[in-house]
C-alpha cells in the first residue's frame, strides 16, 4: 500500500467515528508532508483536531517513512468549497461572487441546486413621502457561484 493511501485510510477511519467532521483538503507531497484541513457541521474544537492527528500519527511508522503531519480547521476567511459548508453557515451573512456580479446578504436557505440570500432594503413608499423597509430575497444557483465567504463584521 502506498503511503498516501495509507494516510487517507487512517483519516477516513478517524472520521468514521466523527460523522459531523468532513475533509476540505487532503494532500501528501513527494517528501511526505501531510496537509489535512477539516471542517465540521457544528464547529471543530482543538481537542478534535488533536485526536484526529494522533489517530493518524500513532498508526504510521517513522521507520518506514519520514513524514510531517499538519491537521487544521478551515480558516473562516477562506471561501466555501462544499454545499455542506453553505448548510453549516445558514443564518450568517455571506458574500457571493457570481459570473454576473456580487451579492451579499443573510444566507436563509440552501438546497441541492441553489442558495437564497435575504436583505432588508429601504425603498420609497408607493404613496407619499419617505421610505419603507422591505425584505428582498435573491436565489443564486450553485452553478453560478464562483466564490462565497462568510462576511466578518466587527
Amino acid at each position: 500500500m502506498d503511503f498516501k493511501k495509507k494516510v487517507k485510510d487512517l483519516l477516513d477511519s478517524a472520521l468514521k467515528e466523527r460523522p459531523e467532521i468532513f475533509i476540505l483538503d487532503f494532500s501528501v507531497s513527494d517528501s511526505n508532508d501531510i496537509q489535512i484541513v477539516l471542517d465540521s457541521d457544528k464547529g471543530i474544537s482543538i481537542d478534535e483536531i488533536v485526536a484526529i492527528s494522533r489517530d493518524i500519527e500513532h498508526n504510521l511508522d517513522r521507520d518506514e517513512a519520514d513524514f510531517s503531519l499538519t491537521v487544521s480547521s478551515v480558516d473562516i476567511t477562506k471561501p466555501f468549497y462544499l454545499k455542506r459548508q453553505f448548510r453549516k453557515n445558514l443564518n450568517r451573512p455571506v458574500k457571493v461572487k457570481t459570473s454576473t456580479g456580487e451579492a451579499e446578504g443573510l444566507l436563509v436557505a440552501v438546497d441541492d441546486d441553489r442558495i437564497v440570500l435575504e436583505n432588508k432594503v429601504r425603498e420609497p413608499k408607493k404613496n407619499g413621502k419617505g421610505k419603507v423597509s422591505v425584505v428582498k430575497q435573491k436565489d443564486i444557483p450553485f452553478e453560478d457561484i464562483k466564490e462565497a465567504k462568510v462576511v466578518i463584521k466587527f
